[in-house]
């Protein structure tokens, strides 16, 4: 057989059986004799240098391009298998313990008086006049009102909507704008409570109802009016005629005439509604369309109470019966202070913080009523906002002076709240007597708990402990005692053992002074006279008015639970308003579950930044 060489040339094999093993091994040292005489070319030294194929496999190292660096690939794929190993890990431990049922500790339940805020705003919903929304929740009432302004020739407009003032079906615009701009300042303080309580939406939307229909009583698209309605419905019964009085019937079977009354000069009337109006747009500032026109209609009313004087419930009125206004000094302030807040425009502010405008409102002589907040007295209202100006922002000159004489003032009213002081006296039972002794007092105390609370978280905002009442220095933790002790007796801790907050704890009034909540809804419209037999029975109320604080006790602790006699049973509009804005003032925690105090800065999104003016220079001193 012949083979080829691999050194070159041919070679001859033997397959001779007799060839010896001395012949092979003669024949392999001439083969490496000739194979180290010759040159190897360079194909050759590459093949013997090689080795073979296994040799290869043992020797040649695998590497990863990661891009920016190049690894050995086994290493790699060790570190790659252990961080998926790693997180296939953490993934089932997080399975298991997701997997696993936790028993998460239940949010502390809520305090009683977030429980009676609850209640409170409910009465809103009983109130409304108009179309019912869906979410009403008050399965008594219906739609009702849906003619108000249409069937009077001498208005002919649209009043549909807003609030019942009372036990009654008139709408009285005076207490009703009040209620909503106590309502606003609530909301503008103590939004995160609201919150807290799941009730934002709800205060929110009681607001809108109220702001909605009070657009509704003037052209407020115009930028100069000349007129606005003050009042629908009656409530004199000298007549005899069938008004909203004299009959007791439910607003939903009414067929009587319901007038509108309006008026040119009404001052008290339109600086309320524009400080119902101002503080509203403040509430609802995130929706600006809506928010601006409501700060175009507080302008726009504000504007005619400012050109054409006069008080709203002058010359006999109907009005003049049940919300007689005293004067409307002090609604300039207020609604000055409010518009101011709602614009940043300092006209306002020069405006409210005017002398003579303070000292005809009261500010600088001491009426038997002074410090007592309602729907007819705004001062103090008015001196305790304008107080938080001086204490978070500090305008400094040409304000400084009379802020501080607000701020002074308030802190005197604070003191008249303490039973240390006599500025008022007390029941036995430690009811203060703010309307001195008169009927109806519980509307008048709610407002005065809201103040005190919210004093105090302003001054406490402030860094400051507490204030002086002459020489000596109290506590805020003074204040708030008063304020939980007063609400306390409302909710029950009197000697009738008694809720004045219908609906709240298991003994509270059941004939309250109501014509809807009296009458059943049986599918019967009783007339005018056909439902005196509800208002005079003995038996008590079919429908509860879930929420309504009544007129409260006597001087001397006394309730008596009858529902003719609305001194005792008749719940208001501005008398629910302030205890709602007491209540969220008292309640205990925030979103976080932690103590929340005021929104500092919301009510100051429209004002500019401010620097103290200083003062003019004296005048050069001449020899």
């Amino acid at each position: 057989m012949f083979g080829r060489d691999p050194w070159g040339g041919s070679l001859e094999i033997s397959n001779a059986d007799s060839a010896t093993d001395d012949d092979r091994s003669r024949n392999l040292q001439d083969l490496d004799r000739v194979a180290v005489s010759r040159q190897l070319d360079q194909t050759q030294q590459s093949w013997l240098l090689a080795g073979t194929e296994d040799d290869k496999k043992k020797k040649k190292k695998k590497y990863v391009d990661l891009g920016c660096v190049v690894v050995s690939r086994k290493p790699f794929l060790m570190v790659l298998g252990s961080i998926l190993g790693i997180g296939i890990f953490i993934g089932f431990i997080l399975l298991i313990v997701n997997t696993i049922h936790h028993h998460h500790p239940k949010p502390p339940p809520p305090d009683s008086y977030t429980k009676a805020l609850h209640k409170a705003l409910m009465f809103f919903n009983a109130q409304k006049s108009g179309p019912l929304p869906k979410n009403n929740n008050v399965h008594w009432r219906g739609n009702s009102g849906m003619k108000d302004g249409l069937s009077d020739n001498s208005a002919r407009k649209n009043l549909v909507g807003g609030y019942y003032d009372a036990g009654d079906a008139i709408k009285f615009n005076f207490p009703m704008s009040f209620s909503m701009t106590l309502l606003s300042w609530s909301v503008i303080e103590y939004r995160a409570k609201y919150e807290a309580a799941g009730e934002l939406e709800h205060i929110k939307e009681t607001i809108k109802w109220g702001t909605d229909y009070l657009l509704k009583t003037f052209n407020n698209s115009a930028d100069t009016i000349d007129r606005i309605v003050a009042q629908v419905g009656v409530g004199d019964i000298s007549g005899g005629e069938p008004n909203d009085h004299y009959c007791w019937v439910r607003p939903e079977d009414i067929n009587y005439d319901r007038p509108v009354s309006e008026c040119s000069s009404c001052s008290d009337l339109a600086a309320e509604m524009a400080a119902a109006l101002a503080a509203a747009s403040i509430v609802f500032k995130d929706s600006k369309t809506y928010s601006q026109k409501l700060v175009h209609g507080a302008k726009t009313v504000f504007k005619f109470g400012r050109d054409q004087r006069g008080r709203y419930s002058s010359g006999g009125t109907d009005a003049a019966q049940f919300y007689n206004s005293t004067g409307y000094w002090d609604e300039f302030v207020w609604g000055g202070a409010w518009l101011y807040y709602a614009t940043g425009n300092s006209s306002y502010l020069y405006l409210a913080t005017a002398p003579g405008m303070a000292r005809h409102a009261g500010a600088f002589w001491g009426s038997p009523d002074y410090g007592v907040l309602s729907w007819d007295n705004k001062l103090i209202g008015a001196q305790v906002l304008l107080s938080r100006l001086r204490l978070f922002l500090s305008p400094g000159y040409p304000y400084e002076e009379i802020l501080q004489s607000f701020q002074n003032q308030t802190s005197v009213v604070m003191c008249s709240y303490l039973p240390i002081f006599t500025s008022f006296n007390r029941t036995k039972s430690g009811l203060i007597e703010l309307n001195h002794g008169r009927a109806q007092p519980l509307q008048y105390i709610v407002n005065s708990i809201f103040l005190a609370n919210l004093f105090s978280d302003y001054l406490e905002e402030a860094d400051t402990p507490g204030w002086y009442c002459g020489p000596n220095f109290y506590s805020t933790d003074i204040l708030r005692t008063f304020a939980r002790t007063q609400m306390d007796y409302i909710l029950g801790d009197n000697p009738e053992k008694m809720s004045y907050v219908v609906g709240y704890s298991t003994h509270y009034p059941t004939h309250v002074h109501h014509r809807g909540a009296s009458i059943p809804k049986n599918g019967v419209r009783y007339g005018c006279k056909g439902g005196w037999k509800w208002r005079d029975t003995k038996k008590k109320n079919p429908n509860i008015i879930v929420g309504a604080m009544v007129a409260g006790p006597d001087r001397r602790d006394r309730f008596r639970d009858v529902r003719t006699n609305y001194n005792y049973t008749e719940p208001t509009l501005a008398g629910n308003a302030g205890l709602v804005a007491a209540l969220v003032s008292l309640s205990g925690a925030g979103i976080d579950g932690r103590t929340t105090g005021i929104d500092k800065n919301t009510i100051f999104s429209a004002v500019p930044s401010m620097f103290p003016t200083l003062p003019p220079p004296s005048p050069q001193w001449q020899p």
